[in-house]
């Protein structure tokens, strides 16, 4: 008589609903951040694909390269939340996931700083990526890791 499957069972082989959708939701956070990756890459190094087309780093790598950044973020952010599952994020969890936000917001303004007028480039010249906007792009990076790493639920056993 057990060997029939019941239908009101939540759980099926020892998996609830919810672990799967955790887990689907956290493949496609990897996913994501996979596909934010390679964006970056091609935003950062593209002569590494043969889509160098100048010697400097101008507006259209800069744009490409923050946009991957883009989803590179939201990809580490939808994968970290759904490893919380339904537990109640703590308070630490949430300045983390503010940390994220403002983290981009300090790469996207060091990155477009000439382009926002606030860079070493006057306006008529091509926007250029110097060494202090590049200095900016990796503070900004290191508050997004930062983020990240408060985003972790620590308390909870990942298997």
């Amino acid at each position: 008589m057990n060997d029939i499957p019941s239908t009101n069972n939540p759980v099926q082989n020892g998996v609830s609903p919810q672990e799967i959708r955790e887990s689907t939701r956290v493949r496609l956070a990897l996913i994501l951040t996979a596909v934010g990756f390679i964006v970056f890459i091609i935003g950062t190094k593209p002569e590494w694909f043969n889509l160098d087309r100048s010697p400097v780093v101008g507006f259209v790598q800069i744009a490409v390269f923050l946009i991957g950044l883009a989803i590179i973020a939201i990809g580490g952010y939808m994968g970290l939340n759904a490893l919380w599952g339904t537990t109640e994020r703590t308070i630490v969890a949430d300045i983390g996931q503010r940390l994220i936000a403002t983290g981009y917001v300090i790469v996207v303004f060091s990155g477009m700083a000439d382009v926002f007028g606030m860079g070493s480039q006057s306006r008529p010249d091509v926007p250029y990526f110097g060494p202090i906007q590049a200095v900016g792009v990796a503070i900004g990076e290191f508050v997004i890791a930062v983020g990240f790493l408060m985003l972790v639920p620590y308390h909870k056993h990942i298997p």
